[in-house]
């Protein structure tokens, strides 16, 4: 009996002698998760974004960025607003980037950083139906042109406005705008040309017209100048999904067309950014595509 008593007083300081004498494994720490992205859109630029059945938006610009935020494992909430309050709310810091169409203008690559583009955008003009077919900047003297609000549309119409006599009526949405024409308020339309013919396709009484080939720019993402590491890393995204295909399917989808060679759903360009623009940086190496599968 005193050496049962003497043992069960002994386990304890037993057992704490080989806790302490005993390794201690922590599991290691995980970091964090980052916030979601937050991005703004004009949700009624069809077919790049606008409204689906049940709620939320759909478009090629949903597609496409849905897909980038996957690939680098983060989750995206796209904010739908008016283009021409787009820029200025990216530049007071109230979205990460932009996911709506940007046209790349010398003005705005001075303002802000953006990814390498991954379409075209040609201005078109869209008519009533039986309206003769615009040939001109001349045929529209006495005339008004819809455009929308804050777009580079309405900067082109503003300055050739001057020139040939004719008034820029401007909306805050783009089917306003094509509404406008259609209702007789506006002689013609002025948008990029995969908006102009998607409206056409959709609306019969609204037919696509003259296209302006002189006009050919990237769309692209815009960043605000601090967030060069993570337009870096969306550019990388991108590039990726040129080369595997992404962008090209997902415009035969929304648009209609099989983009060729030269068509920047397929080119990728060196570095990252834009050739030529300020915040281009030719130097940075190729991604590696195995990390954005």
């Amino acid at each position: 009996m005193p050496f049962r008593r003497t043992l069960r007083a002994a386990v304890p300081a037993l057992i704490a002698a080989a806790l302490s004498a005993a390794p201690i494994l922590v599991a290691p720490a995980r970091a964090a998760p980052l916030p979601p992205l937050q991005t703004g859109v004009d949700g009624t630029y069809a077919p790049h974004a606008f409204p689906k059945l049940g709620g939320g938006l759909q478009g090629f610009q949903i597609d496409l960025f849905n897909e980038v935020a996957r690939r680098i494992h983060r989750k995206i909430v796209f904010h739908g607003a008016s283009f021409s309050g787009l820029i200025p709310a990216l530049l007071a810091g109230r979205y990460d980037f932009l996911t709506a169409p940007v046209t790349v203008t010398p003005e705005r690559a001075k303002a802000m950083i953006f990814t390498q583009g991954y379409l075209w955008t040609e201005y078109q003009f869209g008519i009533r139906k039986g309206t003769p077919p615009i040939t001109g900047w001349a045929d529209l003297k006495g005339k008004s042109v819809s455009v929308n609000k804050g777009t580079p549309y309405e900067q082109l119409a503003d300055q050739e406005a001057k020139k040939y006599g004719f008034t820029v009526v401007a909306f805050d949405t783009e089917p306003d705008a094509v509404q406008a024409v259609l209702s007789g308020h506006a002689y013609a339309n002025l948008a990029g040309n995969t908006v102009v013919e998607f409206a056409a396709k959709k609306t019969p009484m609204f037919v696509a017209s003259l296209t302006l080939t002189d006009t050919r720019l990237p769309w692209a993402t815009p960043f605000r100048k601090d967030e060069v590491a993570l337009r870096n890393q969306i550019d990388n995204v991108l590039k990726c999904m040129k080369k595997d295909g992404t962008i090209d399917r997902l415009a035969l989808k929304w648009f209609g067309t099989k983009p060729g060679p030269t068509d920047l759903e397929n080119v990728i360009y060196k570095g990252n950014g834009i050739p030529g623009d300020p915040g281009y940086q030719p130097n940075n190496p190729d991604p590696d595509c195995a990390k954005y599968k």
